[in-house]
């Protein structure tokens, strides 16, 4: 699916929020993407598990790098996210049924792994939290926009969006290929990383996580990468 473009967040309410969701797959069976993400038994354990974790923590993933989308650009890094006044951004262009429902879950001050993705080195650049809860994003109705969508309709958008704020930077940059080593690992031990949603659910742009999963992820921050 298409990386999100970011763009400066405006006043709070000035977008009618969009109404909770809940940490589920998508109901429309005619997402054929979506179903095939959720086919497989581990991918079913990390939905539940998220289900049952009350406490919510986030991976999000935007492109560092230029790339071009029906001539705009989509780049949106974490250092462009800190350069935003506030250093906070709408999240938008999410275009997956089941992601939009994670953006539908998300609560306030709830924190997010900010991934870069898409990039050369792909990985977990910094941090970030939610500072508006999900609304409609405007760009289903722009029909300039690379994430226009014209079956939407405004008295019943399909899509939404959250506000997000930079929190910081990872004290060290942890890359893809080191949550991958972590995740075979703990396969085989049944360590924090087992069912993580980054390899069972990795098309998503938007992914749950418990909180042993971001403990750990946090805790190698600490430690010369394996």
């Amino acid at each position: 699916m298409p990386r999100p473009r970011k763009r400066l967040a405006g006043p709070a309410g000035q977008d009618k929020k969009g109404p909770a969701g809940k940490c589920m797959k998508t109901k429309n069976p005619g997402e054929a993407s979506t179903r095939a993400e959720n086919s497989s038994p581990q991918k079913t354990s990390t939905l539940k598990e998220c289900e049952k974790n009350l406490s919510r923590y986030w991976l999000m993933k935007s492109e560092p790098e230029s790339r071009l989308e029906k001539g705009v650009d989509v780049k949106f890094s974490i250092e462009d996210l800190k350069a935003q006044p506030k250093q906070t951004a709408y999240w938008d262009g999410v275009r997956n049924y089941q992601a939009r429902n994670f953006l539908r879950a998300m609560k306030l001050e709830e924190e997010a792994f900010f991934y870069h993705s898409n990039c050369k080195e792909p990985g977990i650049a910094g941090l970030m939290k939610i500072v508006k809860e999900a609304y409609p994003d405007h760009t289903q109705f722009e029909k300039s926009s690379p994430y226009y969508d014209p079956s939407s309709k405004k008295d019943n958008p399909k899509w939404s969006m959250v506000d997000v704020q930079f929190v910081r930077m990872m004290k060290r940059f942890i890359p893809l290929a080191e949550l991958r080593t972590h995740h075979q690992a703990h396969r085989a031990t049944g360590g924090p990383l087992k069912n993580m949603a980054l390899f069972t659910l990795q098309r998503l742009s938007v992914q749950p996580l418990t909180q042993e999963e971001f403990d750990f992820i946090l805790s190698l921050e600490e430690k010369e990468p394996s």
